[in-house]
C-alpha cells in the first residue's frame, strides 16, 4: 500500500522533535558571532559603575538652579577618565565631560550651551531638575543580573553588551556537522568536462553554503556512484556528524538505491513523500542515532526543501529558534488555482516605502530553472487546493535572503 504525502508542516514537526541539542563549548567573545548561547549571559559588573554625566557641561546641586540666572563658583573640573575628589558644596558647579563620574554632592548636570562662563565664575540660564543629563549607577544592568538568555543567536549588538558586561567568552552550543552526499553516476564535480549523459552537479556547493548559512559546519562527502557498497561506505564516514543528507536516491525509481543500500546498516525511515512541490521525494529516519534527510536530487527541489527542514534543523541541532519566519505580501500577479500539494513559487521580492512587499512568482517554476531561484527574493507559499489569486492579494512568503 502506497505512503499517503505527509503535509509540509507534520514532517517539519516530526524532524524537529526528534533532534536533540548539541553539547555546549566555551568561546572567545570575539569567535561567539552568530553562535546560540548555552547558558544565561551573567555581567560581572555594574554598567555605568558610577552615577555619570551623560553631557559636556557644569556638575551642580539642582537647588542651586532652581531660580534663574544662577550664578556659581567652579572649583574644579572632572574629565572622563578622571574624577574630582571633594564634595561639591552649595553655590559651587564642577566643569564636567561626558562620561565622568558625578562629584559627591552634585545631582544635576547643566549643558555647556546655556552657560556662558566668566574666569571662575559661571552663569546658568536655564533651570534644571534633580537628576537631569545624569546617567544613575546601574542604568544598563547590575552585577549579576541576566544579561541574555540561552537560545539566543548572537548578534553584533549582542557580543558588545556582553563585552560591556565584563565577559571575555560564552558558553553555546557546538555548530553542528552536517555530513552530506550526493548520489548519481550521472554527476561531475563543477569545472569538470561532463561526459556523454552526464551533467554538472550542483548540489553539493549550495548545499554547503546553506549549511554555513545556518551556523552548521559542512562536511561534504563528495559524489557517490549509483553503488550500493559506495553509498554505505559514504554514510559509514559520517557516523560522527551530527546530521547526514542524502541528495538523490530516495525517490521510487529502480536506481533510487539509498534505502536499499542504507537497510542493513539499520536505517529506520520514518516517512519519505512529502505533499509539496517541488520537493515531493524527501526522506528522513534514521541510520543507529544519526538522523538522516533524504534531499530530492534536483538542485531546486534540494535546495527549497533544505530552507524548509535542514535548516530548521540545523536551528534546532544548535539550541536556537528553528520557527520558519515567513511573512506577508502581495501578488504582484494572478495565479491560478493550486494543485492538492503545497506550492513554493519562486518570486521576485520588491520592498515598497510604507506598504507590503510585492512577490511576483517567476512565470516558469520549472524545477529544473537554477537561475529562477537564484533570482528569487522569497517563496510565495500556497496552500493545496487555494483558489485562484488576484494581482494584489495578500499571500504567505518565506523571505530567501536577509
Amino acid at each position: 500500500m502506497a505512503q499517503p504525502l505527509l503535509p509540509v508542516e507534520d514532517a517539519r514537526a516530526r524532524i524537529l522533535a526528534s533532534l536533540h541539542t548539541t553539547p555546549a563549548e566555551t568561546v572567545p567573545l570575539s569567535t561567539a558571532f552568530g553562535r546560540v548561547l548555552a547558558e544565561e549571559a551573567i555581567a560581572r559588573r555594574t554598567q555605568p559603575p558610577a552615577d555619570l554625566s551623560a553631557m559636556d557641561g557644569y556638575a551642580v546641586k539642582a537647588a542651586d538652579v532652581t531660580s534663574v540666572p544662577a550664578s556659581l563658583k567652579v572649583v574644579g573640573e572632572a574629565p572622563a577618565g578622571g574624577s574630582y575628589a571633594d564634595e561639591l558644596k552649595s553655590g559651587e558647579a564642577i566643569r564636567i565631560f561626558t562620561g565622568a563620574p558625578l562629584p559627591r554632592g552634585a545631582d544635576t548636570i547643566i549643558i555647556q550651551e546655556v552657560t556662558t562662563r566668566d574666569g571662575d565664575t559661571v552663569t546658568v540660564a536655564e533651570a534644571a531638575r534633580k537628576g537631569q543629563h545624569v546617567r544613575t549607577c546601574g542604568l544598563d544592568f547590575r552585577t549579576g543580573d541576566a544579561g541574555m538568555p540561552p537560545g539566543r543567536k548572537l548578534s553584533p549588538a549582542d557580543i558588545a553588551f556582553a563585552a560591556a558586561m565584563n565577559l571575555s567568552t560564552l558558553s553555546v552550543h557546538k555548530r553542528p556537522v552536517i555530513a552530506f552526499f550526493s548520489t548519481g553516476d550521472e554527476l561531475v564535480a563543477p569545472g569538470t568536462e561532463p561526459g556523454p549523459n552526464q551533467i554538472v552537479s550542483a548540489n553539493n556547493d549550495g548545499l554547503a553554503a546553506l549549511i554555513l548559512e545556518a551556523g552548521g559546519i559542512p562536511l561534504d562527502l563528495g559524489i557517490v556512484p549509483d553503488d550500493l557498497e559506495a553509498i554505505r561506505k559514504a554514510a559509514d564516514s559520517a557516523r560522527e556528524a551530527d546530521m547526514l543528507v542524502t541528495l538523490g536516491g530516495a525517490s521510487v525509481g529502480e536506481h533510487d538505491l539509498v534505502r536499499e543500500a542504507l537497510a542493513p546498516l539499520g536505517l529506520d525511515v520514518d516517512f519519505w513523500k512529502i505533499a509539496m512541490r517541488p520537493g515531493k521525494p524527501l526522506m528522513y529516519g534514521w541510520l543507529g542515532k544519526l538522523p538522516l534527510l533524504g534531499l530530492p536530487g534536483n538542485p531546486v527541489s534540494a535546495l527549497v526543501c533544505a530552507a524548509l527542514f535542514l535548516k530548521p534543523a540545523i536551528s534546532r541541532l544548535q539550541g536556537g529558534d528553528s520557527a520558519l519566519h515567513t511573512t506577508l505580501a502581495r501578488l504582484g500577479t494572478a495565479l491560478p488555482a493550486n494543485g492538492p500539494r503545497e506550492d513554493y513559487m519562486r518570486a521576485g521580492f520588491d520592498h515598497i516605502s510604507d506598504e507590503l512587499p510585492v512577490a511576483t512568482p517567476a512565470e516558469i517554476q520549472d524545477s529544473s530553472m537554477l537561475s529562477v531561484l537564484s533570482r528569487a527574493g522569497c517563496l510565495v507559499i500556497r496552500p493545496p487546493h487555494a483558489s485562484p489569486a488576484k494581482a494584489g492579494e495578500i499571500v504567505t512568503v518565506l523571505p530567501l535572503r536577509a
